[in-house]
């Protein structure tokens, strides 16, 4: 039996006073990915009351989007843009720094693409 793994986990956690949101894509995310991990996130962010949010996505995993998930993500970032204050994506594939540049035109944060997951931790903490 062939079977595909896909899907996003995500984990929370304060350092000081920053607020950091992980996520791991692994697979193609699908729009049922989506109904599940975006009322978690949801809950997540409301709980945040004055502090900007930092995130990492690790998409070393990942291997795109079905079209509706890509139309999901769009959502997610429009509806949340405005609470994230960087956001970086470790990955290590080409189209995942043209997404970067992408998404960085509907979030108010910045938005930066890195090959070293160290490298981007260090950046989300400057």
């Amino acid at each position: 039996m062939n079977t595909h793994r896909h899907g996003l986990s995500i984990g929370i956690e304060r350092n000081t006073d920053n607020f950091f949101v992980t996520l791991k894509a692994v697979g193609k995310l699908t729009h049922d990915d989506y109904e599940l991990i975006t009322p978690i996130l949801d809950s997540a962010l409301a709980q945040v009351q004055q502090a900007k949010v930092k995130v990492i996505i690790d998409g070393t995993q990942m291997e795109g989007w079905e079209p509706r998930a890509a139309w999901d993500d769009f959502k997610l970032g429009l509806k949340h843009g405005k609470e994230f204050e960087k956001i970086a994506i470790y990955g290590n594939k080409n189209w995942q720094e043209i997404a970067a540049k992408l998404g960085s035109w509907f979030v108010s944060g910045e938005v930066k693409y890195f090959e070293d997951y160290t490298a981007a931790l260090q950046w989300l903490e400057c």
